[in-house]
């Protein structure tokens, strides 16, 4: 990374968690008397809009969208693929309200946690994965029912650029119970965003997403058709936004070749 990006990559962290530290602050004086579709917005809409404007102005990274068509009217859940910080803000700001999976410790965090509390989240224990199923079952259908648009990261975590992680079904369950679709978001964010270290790399990044998916049926065999299916066009996606390496072709037997 040279001396000028490494300036920029500086200030650009030196923005974001002021500005954090701030909006959390203020949040905790007028947020808790809006409606919650409000407080969303208040909370996390501006503020995450606030880290895509700061990412493009000092790191260079700029966006687009492809199938905006797709969004259905009513929320639904989310399944997108996972690589940096970066598809959290750009997610959070587009789905409005919305309601992600997260580590229960980051409600402990001051301000950034506290204020976090109040966008009814689904805090889950990662040293109960049971729990932490049932939990996300319950809470996520409670959300959807109210309208809220419920993401999950079914890779579990971020993975490297240039990799994929197995889809857990936790999400596709989530929709069946509820009778929804998934909606499924594939995007390159890690190739400009790096999961891991300070170094970012100026371009754009694609975000694509799809139609909705629908369950065929009902029962754990169609929720991991289903799964199967968000997964397999998340990857296809990948592919072709040279993410992943392409689909290594079959040989062609001596008796398909042309003569």
């Amino acid at each position: 990374m040279s001396i000028l990006q490494a300036i920029r990559t500086f200030l650009f962290y030196l923005l974001l968690g002021t500005s954090s530290l701030l909006w959390c602050s203020l949040s905790f004086f007028i947020a808790p008397f809006l409606p919650f579709k409000a407080r969303y917005r208040f909370i996390n809409v501006y503020w995450c809009r606030c880290a895509l404007w700061l990412s493009k102005v000092f790191l260079g990274i700029s966006y687009e969208v492809k199938g905006a068509e797709n969004v259905p009217g009513r929320p639904c859940v989310i399944q997108s693929n996972h690589q940096s910080t970066w598809e959290t803000f750009f997610l959070s700001a587009y789905f409005s309200p919305l309601s992600q999976v997260l580590k229960r410790e980051l409600l402990y965090v001051p301000f950034f946690g506290w204020a976090m509390a109040m966008l009814r989240p689904i805090a889950i224990d990662r040293d109960n994965p049971k729990a932490a199923l049932k939990h996300v079952a319950k809470k996520g259908d409670e959300l959807l029912k109210d309208n809220v648009w419920v993401l999950i990261f079914p890779e579990g975590t971020r993975v490297p650029f240039g990799t994929i992680g197995k889809f857990s079904r936790g999400g596709s369950a989530l929709a069946v119970n509820a009778d929804l679709p998934v909606l499924p978001v594939a995007h390159n964010a890690g190739k400009f965003w790096p999961k891991t270290g300070w170094a970012k790399k100026q371009g754009v990044i694609t975000v694509i997403i799809g139609e909705p998916m629908y369950a065929e049926g009902n029962g754990p065999r169609a929720i991991a058709e289903l799964n199967d299916r968000v997964q397999a066009w998340n990857e296809q996606m990948q592919r072709e936004m040279g993410s992943l390496p392409p689909t290594p072709q079959a040989p062609v037997s001596s008796d398909q070749a042309v003569v």
